[in-house]
């Protein structure tokens, strides 16, 4: 991992350490997206799966957006699931449908042809999107990457696509527990290679996304996510900090936390107070940084709410070191580039 004295003494990597700041750093999910017109205009030229092929045009989006909105630090332009076509899956993203997976599993026999990852020569250009944005990265703007929890993964994959229900999901992991079990296992695997990559490639930090985990309980994490999750993060803590996110279920949180992450990332479903609290008395003493939690349809209002909306959440954890801004989720596609401005200007400005 690259970590230059500009790099380490960076806001956001002093908040990451829950180190005293003179304003909380801010970043935002998919801020080199959708909303954006210079992300259109290259999309206008490539399709979804060829932009995230191609590290330079990759490299240009983030950076771009990086200027634009002068966050704190940047995260990789990618996207979750290329990581499944190593693995023995047929991905394509359909206009307008999001992304399919042509044979998915339904059943254990079917796990016979899911292939282990054991190098990353298919993914080598998400490292070289790494190598090529940290080198036009400001220097004092960390790098973050990321990866696909292996829960929102193994749902892709046994869902055929995204779902609202997740039923086949549920069934599978509840008819079949070893099998599920076993593709959790090739699936933290897999990521915890792909993690160290992109560390080892420029990295300063990485982000785990449990996008779909809040479609279950308390005691099917715990049953069936925990402990893939928990040597999943020990292993990668230990090449660099880690953001541990996950969205749709507040009741989640203790498990998360205690399952590993530097810091904890948390979706606008539970206000950010009651979160720091909920992460902070859950792990033997452990302090966590946290990483939260407007709710992304803010952005959708007014500079003035945005501010309002932003300096209430800012007040009520006022007091507290290790806060790193974000939202709830990611920007929603049809904000004004000027309402995502507004936000970052309203963290740049608070003290």
């Amino acid at each position: 991992m690259e970590q230059t004295p500009e790099l380490y003494n960076s806001r956001f990597m002093k908040a990451v350490r829950g180190e005293t700041v003179d304003r909380p750093p801010v970043w935002m999910m998919r801020q080199a997206g959708r909303y954006m017109a210079e992300y259109q205009a290259v999309r206008e030229k490539v399709s979804f799966l060829e932009l995230c092929h191609n590290p330079s045009l990759c490299a240009d989006v983030m950076v771009t957006a990086v200027n634009k909105l002068g966050v704190d630090a940047a995260i990789i332009f990618s996207d979750l699931l290329p990581i499944l076509v190593p693995l023995g899956f047929s991905l394509e993203f359909g206009p307008g449908h999001g992304p399919i997976i042509h044979n998915p599993v339904s059943c254990p026999e079917d796990l016979k042809r899911v292939i282990e990852l054991e190098r990353l020569d298919e993914l080598d250009f998400v490292m070289e999107t790494v190598v090529q944005t940290r080198r036009q990265l400001p220097t004092n703007i960390p790098l973050i990457g990321f990866a696909g929890a292996p829960f929102t993964l193994a749902s892709y994959i046994l869902e055929g696509g995204a779902s609202r229900s997740f039923t086949k999901t549920k069934r599978f992991m509840y008819l079949y527990p070893e099998a599920f079990s076993d593709l959790m296992g090739t699936l933290s695997r897999a990521v915890v290679l792909y993690l160290k990559g992109q560390i080892a490639a420029g990295a300063q930090v990485v982000q785990l996304f449990d996008s779909w985990i809040g479609c279950l309980s308390p005691a099917e994490y715990k049953t069936y996510i925990f402990s893939h999750v928990h040597a999943l993060l020990d292993e990668v803590e230990h090449f660099a900090p880690v953001i541990h996110f996950g969205t749709g279920n507040p009741a989640l949180i203790p498990l998360m936390t205690q399952a590993g992450g530097t810091v904890i990332g948390v979706d606008w479903r539970v206000d950010l107070s009651d979160a720091w609290d909920l992460i902070n008395a859950n792990d033997g003493g452990r302090r966590r940084s946290v990483q939260g939690n407007l709710d992304p349809a803010v952005l959708l209002t007014t500079p003035e709410e945005i501010a309002a909306q932003t300096v209430a959440m800012l007040d009520s954890v006022r007091s507290r070191r290790g806060l790193i801004v974000n939202l709830g989720h990611g920007i929603i596609k049809e904000t004004p580039v000027e309402n995502a401005i507004s936000f970052v200007k309203t963290v740049r400005n608070y003290r």
